[in-house]
C-alpha cells in the first residue's frame, strides 16, 4: 500500500492601496551674456564688447563700439549682437517657502515650470475584509490598488 501524499500548503492574501499627488516643480537655467560683431568694409574706431559685472551676482553689460565705412561708396555690412545674461537670483533672496511652496521663482533665461497635482477627492481604503475602494482625484494624481494571492506548496 502506498503512503498518503502529504504537503504543507500556505496561502497568503494581501491588499494595498497607493495614492500619489504630483509635486509642483520648476527648473531654471541661468544664461550668460554674449556679444558678437562682424562686417565687411567696416573699420572699428573702438570695438564693442562685454564689461565685467559690477558684483558676483550681477550680469555682464555691453560696451558700445564705434564703426565707420572703410571705403565710401562701396557696399558694406555690419552685424552686432548682444545677449544680456541673467543676474544671480538666489533662492531665499526675497523668496519664502511655505508648506513646501516657493512664493517666487527665479527669473532666468530658461525656466520650465510644472503645476502640482490637485488631490481633490483622491482616496483609497481597505476594509477589514480586504476589499479596497479607490476614488479618483484631480489632475496630476493617481490611485493604484493591488490584491495579491500567493499559494506555496512544499
Amino acid at each position: 500500500m502506498a503512503a498518503p501524499a502529504h504537503a504543507d500548503i500556505t496561502h497568503k492574501l494581501s491588499t494595498s492601496v497607493q495614492l500619489t499627488v504630483d509635486a509642483a516643480a520648476s527648473q531654471a537655467t541661468r544664461i550668460g551674456s554674449s556679444y558678437s560683431v562682424s562686417g565687411n568694409n567696416i573699420t572699428a574706431g573702438t570695438m564693442g564688447g562685454i564689461t565685467a559685472p559690477t558684483s558676483v551676482t550681477a550680469a555682464a553689460t555691453q560696451t558700445q563700439g564705434s564703426y565707420s565705412v572703410t571705403t565710401a561708396g562701396d557696399a558694406f555690412s555690419l552685424s552686432e549682437s548682444f545677449t544680456y545674461g541673467d543676474a544671480v537670483n538666489p533662492i531665499g533672496s526675497g523668496s519664502a517657502v511655505s508648506s513646501g511652496v516657493l512664493s517666487t521663482l527665479p527669473s532666468y533665461g530658461s525656466v520650465t515650470t510644472t503645476a502640482g497635482g490637485v488631490a481633490g477627492s483622491l482616496a483609497g481604503t481597505i476594509d477589514s475584509a480586504g476589499v479596497m475602494s479607490l476614488t479618483a482625484g484631480g489632475a496630476g494624481t493617481s490611485a493604484t490598488g493591488q490584491f495579491v494571492s500567493e499559494i506555496t506548496v512544499k
